[in-house]
């Protein structure tokens, strides 16, 4: 089996998640991406590969925790 690694990044004002290069989805808050990333893992997983999931701190994106916009 394989490695499958997902990264969670800034894109435009929102996130989205980084597998194999290809970043397809776009997610409001940094949160809702490192759930997908995660939902999408445990499939891998059940097919018995490894996974990496990275997920930035407070500095990336709007400096927020959740990387969702204050208001």
């Amino acid at each position: 089996m394989g490695l499958a690694q997902y990264a969670v990044v800034v894109r435009g004002q929102g996130w989205t998640i980084l597998y194999d290069g290809d970043a397809t989805n776009d997610y409001a808050t940094k949160e809702a991406a490192f759930e997908a990333a995660v939902a999408t893992a445990s499939l891998a997983i059940r097919e018995g590969h490894e996974i990496h999931i990275s997920v930035p701190g407070r500095s990336a994106g709007n400096r927020t925790a959740l990387g969702a916009e204050t208001r």
